[in-house]
């Protein structure tokens, strides 16, 4: 067999001749620097895609490339699995319970026979416990887990580091960086956008290029104030509050707040810094394999710290030198969903900045899947090397050649569909076929044995036990963790760095201490210096009616930095009684940053109070623009309320007063007609009756004189006839006159009944006014003029901290 150990050559397996269904003794041997222009992995489950791609990492390692690994499914841990005796003994710990159960063997029967199978398998490809051996010597294996401490944990979310200067001068990628930075927090708060066009992706993208062109890190604690008060007043050619309400903003720094004070979310703030050079070098510089892990996330998590992850692999690879070289890789298994063909994820822009420049840099990636239509092929073809496997599906297959033709074309080498079509459908499983555009054709090949053993997803469990080793001795506390609300160390015990006598300061420097709580008086203190600022602030708003002075409190508080480079106000300011002038008996003090003892940056200190209390501390205040009610200055909201209530009442009152007033003026018109019309009635219907009365006394005379013997022919009686018939005629059209006012009466009272039921109407709905206008609030905020902003106290204030049991410090204040 060929020699193998050749530095620059990974040995990934032996020839295969898919016709004769064999493998050769002709190794194969992938050329280290082929993997600057990175490699694509594709294989359906059991096609050995994990196998091949572990190996490659093994080769890797052994030869000095460091890398990093993000593992969406569990399986890369599996490299720390790697056992140079090949007992039964070493592999016993790692057998599943459940398989050797279904085999009706026990774990230690089942841990013999998988270490019998490794040697075996081992010794087949030429490899034996020696080269495990080589391979643990040669670089180190770190498993980390991000937001939990089953691995190792990974500090991720500390802060938004600032971008090289390398990157700041590329417009381009700046502005690409400062896009994917924006997305991937939007996804972690569950706000997606694959646009880039919402209001809260500019909004954060404007603050992290405010803030990174101010080369400030921001923490997650300052986005939430910089959400609330931005560090820019307009956006394009908007003013900030037209375009995002303050009142939306809150809304939204709410939501990361909520994310922030959400229980087990400290996980995410403990462990190693992410700091792409120390996940891929050790302190002494031996090289690495940083797995991290992210199979426990949701996708929403999974999404940010693998753009996360992109970010700082861009910003480390441009402050590298230029090499032809390979320096490092980047392995992604399973990559569908964070390189796709049409949508647009926050990973999306890393990954393409990766494949496009990673070259220059010696950075190389392979990327693993085996969903192969969810991958962008025009992105991987910057991808010299594809390793194909079985294939699931026959639009798998199709997919693949597609993308190895796009290949081709923008290499300007030949490719044959035909032969490529009857390779990929050739494929044995751990068989794999390579199109590799540094070499004269497509081979196939055989992947040797892994060294690692490859047993599967590993539980958290197991990542612990894996991991334990390899934890530093911090007594329980994981290095990088954030203290709670006071963002001040609490790992260092006073034995470690406080000394018994307190620091000589020069004259010029005001001290003061403040008084710990009683809760801690029977503690043994620990003072540490920070920066105190106290100053009144006067509000005054014509319009809103507003003149009031309040009282702030603001510190500059040490860390690991030296102090924070913001203030950091207090909900309620400290009242004088919280100041002495000198310590409590047997203190002891921590040693005080540098920029303390410097006179010149108290006047700075102070400068920097007034523009922070003037751009920060506005008075918030409720208010109801429709009522005109402004909540004042220290009103209680309860009280408030109660007067916007009052107000509404009184509002309702006033409407419904005009509204009766508007339809008494009506309805005293429509009763005056009414009173008319029921006079017309009553005389109508008068002088119908006297007319029938009329009627019936000339009827009767008529008839009498016919009676009486008169000629029934004669003038006299036919005259009489004849006005006895017009009597009874003008009878019934009285009898009409009667109906028709009747009709006018009945329309009037119809008018009062319609107009009294609509002033019902309307004085029902301004009833309901109250409830609506009291609900129309809005929070407004007052400014300070910055002239009237008086600093009533700048000096170095030193802070208890008390030592609990576990020798620990903890804020006494």
């Amino acid at each position: 067999m060929q020699d193998f150990e050749k530095l620059g050559l990974f040995y990934l397996g032996r020839v295969f001749d898919v016709d004769q269904k064999s493998a050769s003794d002709e190794l194969l041997l992938y050329d280290a620097n082929d993997l600057v222009t990175h490699a694509v992995c594709i294989g359906m489950t059991g096609s050995g895609k994990t196998g091949l791609c572990l190996s490659l990492l093994e080769e890797a390692a052994i030869d000095g490339v460091p890398c990093l690994a993000i593992d969406p499914k569990g399986d890369i841990g599996n490299l720390l699995l790697t056992f140079p005796g090949l007992s039964g003994q070493e592999f016993t710990p790692w057998i599943n319970a459940d398989d050797a159960r279904r085999e009706g063997v026990t774990p230690q029967q089942l841990g013999d026979r998988e270490a019998e199978k490794w040697r075996k398998g081992l010794a087949e490809w030429g490899e034996d416990g020696a080269r495990i051996e080589r391979l643990r010597a040669a670089a180190e294996i770190r498993l980390f887990t991000p937001g939990s401490t089953a691995g190792l944990p990974l500090s991720i979310l500390p802060s938004f580091s600032v971008p090289p200067v390398a990157i700041q001068a590329d417009a381009e990628l700046f502005g690409e960086l400062v896009q994917s930075a924006a997305r991937s927090l939007l996804a972690l708060l569950g706000l997606h956008d694959d646009t880039g066009r919402s209001r809260e992706q500019i909004l954060l993208s404007n603050i992290l290029e405010s803030e990174w062109r101010e080369n400030k890190s921001i923490a997650l604690g300052d986005l939430v104030r910089l959400i609330q008060n931005p560090p820019i007043e307009r956006v394009g050619v908007m003013e900030l509050e037209a375009f995002f309400p303050a009142k939306e903003r809150f809304e939204m720094a709410l939501t990361l707040n909520n994310l922030v004070a959400a229980p087990g979310f400290e996980a995410w703030l403990e462990g190693e810094p992410l700091d792409i050079q120390s996940l891929l070098y050790s302190p002494d510089g031996k090289p690495r394999v940083a797995i991290v892990s992210i199979a426990h996330l949701n996708d929403d998590e999974r999404m940010f710290v693998v753009t996360l992850l992109l970010q700082q692999l861009v910003a480390w690879m441009r402050a590298q030198q230029g090499t032809s070289s390979l320096r490092a890789i980047l392995y992604m298994d399973e990559i569908a969903g964070y390189l796709p063909p049409t949508a647009n994820p926050p990973s999306k822009a890393s990954f393409l900045t990766l494949l496009k420049q990673g070259r220059a840099f010696g950075l190389g990636a392979l990327l693993a899947t085996q969903n192969p239509v969810d991958l962008d092929y025009k992105a991987l073809s910057n991808a010299g090397t594809w390793f194909l496997g079985r294939l699931q599906t026959e639009r798998d297959k199709a997919r693949v050649l597609e993308g190895l033709e796009t290949v081709a074309a923008s290499s300007s080498t030949g490719f044959d569909r035909q032969r490529m079509d009857h390779l990929l459908a050739s494929l044995p499983k751990r068989v794999f076929l390579m199109n590799n555009v540094h070499d004269s054709g497509p081979v196939t090949f055989q992947v040797r044995w892994a060294m690692s053993y490859l047993r599967g997803p590993l539980t958290r469990d197991e990542m612990r036990r894996l991991c334990d080793p390899q934890r530093p001795d911090s007594g329980g506390e994981a290095p990088g963790r954030l203290a709670n609300q006071a963002r001040v160390s609490t790992t260092a015990a006073p034995s470690d760095g406080s000394h018994a006598s307190r620091p000589v300061l020069p004259p010029k420097i005001p001290q003061i201490f403040l008084t710990p709580r009683e809760a801690h008086a029977e503690q043994k203190v620990v003072y540490q210096g920070s920066i105190v600022g106290v100053c009144d602030l006067h509000f005054r708003s014509d319009k809103e009616q507003v003149d009031s002075v309040r009282t702030e409190t603001g510190l500059l508080v040490a860390n690991e930095g030296g102090l924070s480079a913001d203030w950091e106000w207090q909900d309620a300011p400290w009242g004088d009684e919280r100041f002495v002038s000198g310590p409590i008996a047997g203190a002891s003090y921590m040693a005080l940053p540098a920029a303390a003892l410097d006179t010149k940056n108290y006047t700075a200190w102070k400068r920097s109070l007034v523009d922070a209390a003037y751009r920060e501390r506005k008075l918030q205040l409720l208010k109801n623009s429709e009522l005109e009610v402004t909540q004042k200055p220290n009103e209680p909201e309860r009280d408030f309320r109660v007067r916007v209530n009052q107000a509404a009442r009184e509002v309702r009152d006033a409407k419904i007063a005009k509204l009766r007033e508007q339809y008494d003026k009506k309805l005293s018109a429509l009763n005056e007609k009414l009173r008319r019309a029921e006079a017309a009635v009553e005389q109508q219907i008068g002088q119908q009756s006297q007319q029938k009365l009329q009627s019936w006394m000339s009827a009767g005379a008529t008839l009498l004189g016919a009676l009486l013997g008169r000629r029934a022919l004669s003038y006299t009686n036919v005259s009489r006839a004849e006005r006895t018939v017009r009597n009874f005629g003008r009878g019934s059209k009285e009898a009409q006159d009667v109906e028709r006012a009747k009709a006018i009466e009945a329309a009037v009272e119809a008018d009062i009944a319609k107009l009294q039921q609509a002033l019902t109407d309307e004085t029902a709905q301004i009833q309901a006014e109250p409830e609506r206008l009291a609900a129309m609030m809005e929070t407004i905020l007052v400014a300070s003029k910055k002239s009237e902003i008086a600093v009533r106290r700048l000096s170095l204030l030193w802070m208890p901290m008390a030592v609990d049991a576990a020798g620990a410090l903890r804020p006494a204040w």
